[in-house]
């Protein structure tokens, strides 16, 4: 199938949730709090997407991303105030918690996928949600290396998408890898600021 022809034969349900996705990231970039409804919309609709392609372990990362939605809006609207963790790199112990989320989620994933589900791409799909999780860990955690984690999941899932037909998904993810390299290059310059403040 012609890849531009695809494209133009989207769902509007896929347009929508991308058109969604994208308004909360560029609200999620200037600070706005009205990103988590954008977010919430995005995401409970590109789940009914992923629902039809049987990309069931994306559905649960998206589960995931709702109810952090849903939990960031609610604490942003409550006005409380979280005293923010210095960036900083992994060490040993962090590694040892990422091999562990990947090798376990992917495990498990894989095994509910490949036994409980008509999954066609139980091992694709089981990794691009593990690494996923993984980088939102260190992403909570404020580790730098979120950035890779999330790349390595994206990497994986732009090519899953397309297999799928979701072009406008793969579009999206595109947009979120070249964010996320963004991201780490913001991250680095924060925290060079950080250390000149330290030896101020």
């Amino acid at each position: 199938m012609d890849f531009w022809k695809a494209l133009l034969e989207t769902t509007a349900l896929e347009r929508f949730s991308v058109i969604c996705s994208i308004i909360q990231v560029l609200l999620s970039r200037n600070n706005k709090v009205s990103n988590y409804f954008f977010g919430i919309f995005g995401i409970l609709t590109g789940m009914y997407v992923l629902l039809g392609a049987k990309l069931y372990a994306e559905i649960a990362l998206n589960m995931y991303y709702l109810l952090m939605s849903v939990y960031g809006w609610w604490y942003w609207m409550a006005n409380k105030k979280a005293r923010e963790q210095p960036i900083s790199f992994c060490q040993r112990k962090d590694w040892v918690v990422v091999g562990s989320i990947v090798g376990v989620g992917f495990f498990v994933l894989y095994s509910v996928l490949y036994f409980f589900t008509d999954s066609d791409v139980p091992i694709w799909d089981a990794w691009v949600s593990a690494t996923a999780w993984a980088g939102m860990w260190l992403l909570a955690k404020r580790k730098i290396e979120n950035w890779i984690l999330l790349n390595i999941s994206n990497a994986f899932a732009i090519p899953l998408l397309i297999h799928k037909d979701l072009y406008l998904f793969a579009a999206l993810t595109c947009f979120l890898f070249i964010v996320a390299i963004f991201g780490f290059l913001k991250w680095q310059s924060i925290m060079r600021n950080q250390k000149q403040i330290e030896y101020a």
